[in-house]
């Protein structure tokens, strides 16, 4: 746990000192520039190196070293093509079952992706990197290797869907798919989240949720079409998460009330005779808002209503992600320095906390990445194909 929390710590304030809109001279590098390009490449280093130096941390490890061997032995697996291509490349490229270095393309893979997603669209990269960390995300990729890398591919996905960048965003969705094929759903739900939805299309859309509480076998079983894989296994069990619950009902109100404050700031601004805010600038931050707002409440209604479907969660954290974006982005549109501090301390707080419980809670079954360890000093469990 000490070791988490000194990365933790150690991470937050290198990335404190990144600049994600430096100033830029032409055909100059500025001392924030550089500072940059240090900051970032020790925070990749030391987050990828944690990661791809692990061995059995995480509560899947040896049951994706079993996928790996048989893969390699052209056996059957539940696993997507993408998957199963890289695993092959290695294995043969090194001779041998060398899961290590799969372990760690994937540690390379999903920690850059994340960084560039928040180093790009990030309205503060030191606060969403935060977030990043307290919240849980990093230390969640150690476990659903394939998953994590789908998710950082949908936050990154999310630049696409506000520029309207519809062919882009497809191609890096599919390519995504092909090492989880859940990174679909965000087709749909992210081209609906960056709609403009009118009030009468939020009624109708609420009353297609209440479809969700009387025709669940009929959702199961469009589930067991997509997943035949899940069929009567313990997948089917569904059940929700009532934290993510209070995060999205936090960030919703959230929300409401820095829209209320920006509206009221900008009505004061046109009586008092200033100058309006730029409008292209004005119209990005509305598009990016309700995005941001719609997935937020898209996630509420999936935890809600949808808590009998199998792992809500995975469809749940797609949307969910956002929030290390939309948090920082409404903190900076607080118009009164003093709220905005109060805001900033609240989320601190509050994000502190979470990291608390998670890292309590840091050995339990469904997490295990404590205790960690290394393949520098352990040796790796039997799998299953080594006990049958």
């Amino acid at each position: 746990m000490i070791l988490y929390i000194t990365v933790a710590a150690v991470t937050v304030l290198l990335a404190g000192m990144v600049d994600n809109h430096p100033t830029r001279r032409p055909y100059k590098l500025t001392r924030q520039q550089l500072c940059n390009k240090v900051c970032l490449t020790a925070v990749f280093l030391i987050l990828f190196l944690l990661s791809a130096c692990r061995l059995n941390v995480g509560n899947d490890y040896a049951k994706y070293v079993e996928f790996m061997h048989l893969v390699n032995c052209d056996a059957y697996v539940p696993t997507e093509i993408g998957f199963n291509l890289m695993v092959k490349l290695i294995y043969g490229l090194s001779g041998y079952e060398n899961f290590l270095l799969v372990f760690a393309f994937y540690s390379f893979a999903t920690v850059f992706l994340f960084l560039l997603a928040m180093y790009r669209q990030s309205d503060e990269f030191g606060l969403t990197f935060f977030l990043f960390m307290t919240l849980g995300y990093y230390f969640q990729t150690f476990s659903t290797v394939r998953y994590y890398l789908a998710l950082a591919a949908a936050l990154y996905s999310m630049k696409f869907v506000l520029q309207r960048k519809w062919g882009r965003f497809a191609a890096l969705v599919l390519l995504g798919a092909t090492f989880h094929k859940s990174l679909l759903v965000v087709l749909p739900l992210y081209f609906l989240a960056s709609l403009p939805w009118k009030k009468w299309q939020l009624a109708i859309a609420a009353a297609f949720c209440t479809t969700f509480l009387f025709l669940q076998d009929f959702y199961l079983k469009l589930v067991v079409f997509l997943y035949p894989t899940y069929e009567d296994t313990e997948y089917l069990e569904g059940g929700t998460s009532y934290i993510s619950i209070l995060r999205c009902m936090a960030t919703l109100a959230f929300a409401g009330i820095v829209y209320f404050m920006k509206s009221r700031k900008k009505q004061a601004d046109i009586k008092n005779g200033e100058s309006a805010t730029n409008k292209n600038e004005e119209l990005w931050w509305e598009r990016r808002f309700w995005f941001y707002f719609y997935l937020n409440l898209g996630a509420l209604v999936l935890y809600v209503f949808c808590s009998f479907l199998p792992i809500i969660s995975r469809i749940g954290y797609y949307l969910m992600v956002s929030q290390i974006l939309f948090l920082p982005m409404l903190l900076k549109s607080v118009p009164e320095k003093r709220w905005r501090r109060v805001f900033r301390a609240g989320i601190l707080l509050a994000a502190v906390l979470y990291f608390a419980v998670y890292l309590k809670r840091a050995s339990n079954d469904g997490v295990l990445i404590l205790p960690y360890r290394t393949f520098f000093f352990n040796e790796m469990v039997n799998i299953l194909s080594d006990v049958t």
